[in-house]
C-alpha cells in the first residue's frame, strides 16, 4: 500500500532526513550535479591551478549553463594537454570554426533567409567576445566527472592558424580537417589536413560568409525548392499557392524511374 503522509503530517519529534551521502546535504543533489556556477568556479581553479592563467586566460563566460574559456592563440595547445591532463576531459566532443561576420546582402533576397530573427548586419561576439572575424572553439568532456569546457581561441583574419589538438585528442582529426576545409584555418602540427567533402581542386571555403553560393543565385534563398514540378508532372504546371501541389501518390502519370 502506497504512503500517503505527507511532511506536515509528520509529528513533531520525527528525526530530521538523513543527509545525502554523496552530496554531504540534507536532500540536495549528489555529487557530479552541483550548481553550474560552483562547478564552473572548480573549474576555473583547477586550470589555475595548473598553471594555466596570467595571459593563458583572455576571457571567461557563463553560457547556457556550460563553461567558455577563451584562451590566447599560442596556449590553445596547452589548453587541450591541461583539460586532459588535469580537468579529466578524457572526451573531445568536437572543433569547429566561427565567422563572426555577417552573411552580406544584396537586397532582401539575395542576402539570405530575411525571416525572424532578424540577421545581424554587424559582427556581434558570442560568449567570451573575440578580437576579430574568426574563431576556433571545441568542447571537452569528462565522462567520470561529468561536466565539460568549451575552449574558444582568436585566429588571424587574414591567416588563420592554431595549433592542431591531434598530439592530445586523436579524434580532432577529423575535425580539423573539416575546419580547415570549410573554414580555410591551418592547424599546425596536424598530421596530414585534406579533404574529406570536397574534391581537391575545389576553391574557397563555403562555411565562410562571404562565400558565395551558386545556389542562392540560381534560386533565391530559402526553400523554394518546392516551386518545382513533381515527378511526372509538366514543368511550369505550378499551383495557384506557389507549390507544384501533387505528390507522386496524388499524380495519375507513372512516375519515370529509369527502370527498364
Amino acid at each position: 500500500m502506497a504512503d500517503d503522509t505527507s511532511p506536515d503530517d509528520a509529528p513533531e519529534d520525527a528525526p530530521a532526513p538523513e543527509p545525502n551521502p554523496a552530496s554531504g546535504q540534507q536532500g540536495g543533489p549528489p555529487a557530479g550535479e552541483s550548481e553550474p556556477m560552483e562547478q564552473h568556479d572548480a573549474l576555473l581553479a583547477l586550470l589555475k591551478g595548473a598553471g594555466f592563467n596570467g595571459n593563458a586566460i583572455v576571457e571567461t563566460a557563463d553560457a547556457h549553463g556550460g563553461l567558455v574559456v577563451r584562451v590566447a592563440n599560442a596556449q590553445w595547445k596547452r589548453a587541450a594537454e591541461v583539460a586532459k591532463e588535469h580537468l579529466a576531459c578524457d572526451y573531445l566532443s568536437f572543433i569547429s570554426g566561427i565567422d563572426w561576420q555577417p552573411a552580406p546582402r544584396e537586397g532582401d533576397e539575395a542576402g539570405g533567409d530575411s525571416s525572424a530573427p532578424v540577421q545581424p548586419t554587424e559582427m556581434t561576439f558570442g560568449a567570451a567576445g573575440s578580437a576579430g572575424r574568426f574563431q576556433v572553439f571545441a568542447h571537452v568532456q569528462s565522462t567520470t566527472k561529468h561536466w565539460g569546457v568549451t575552449f574558444k581561441t582568436d585566429v588571424d583574419d587574414a591567416d588563420p592558424r592554431v595549433e592542431s589538438w591531434v598530439p592530445v585528442y586523436a579524434g580532432a582529426d577529423w575535425h580539423e580537417r573539416e575546419c580547415w576545409e570549410m573554414y580555410g584555418f591551418t592547424f599546425d602540427g596536424h598530421p596530414s589536413l585534406r579533404h574529406l567533402y570536397l574534391p581537391f581542386e575545389f576553391e574557397g571555403h563555403p562555411l565562410r560568409k562571404d562565400y558565395s553560393l551558386l545556389a542562392r543565385f540560381v534560386k533565391p534563398w530559402p526553400g523554394l525548392v518546392d516551386v518545382e514540378p513533381m515527378p511526372g508532372e509538366p514543368a511550369g504546371s505550378e499551383s495557384p499557392e506557389g507549390s507544384a501541389g501533387v505528390t507522386p501518390a496524388e499524380s495519375s502519370e507513372p512516375l519515370e524511374t529509369g527502370e527498364a
